[in-house]
């Protein structure tokens, strides 16, 4: 009986210590896509307001991109 509560302990720790790596990896994978293809950059902001007929001025972009990052 002892045998069968090691074999659970080990797969138990075993699945504790994957969780624990496949979350760390996949965080780093996440933080390196974010770095390399940000989700919105001040030239796609020019180009929405193109879109909407209007030239904006960098003080519009500056105010865009602050909010978009709160």
């Amino acid at each position: 009986m002892s045998e069968f509560w090691s074999s659970l302990l080990w797969f138990i720790a075993g699945g504790v210590v994957a969780a624990i790596a496949t979350f760390f990896i996949t965080k780093h994978y996440f933080e390196k896509q974010l770095r390399e293809n940000p989700p919105i950059n001040e030239k796609m902001i020019r180009a929405m307001f193109m879109q909407m007929g209007r030239k904006p001025s960098e003080a519009q972009i500056r105010q865009v991109m602050k909010q978009m990052q709160k």
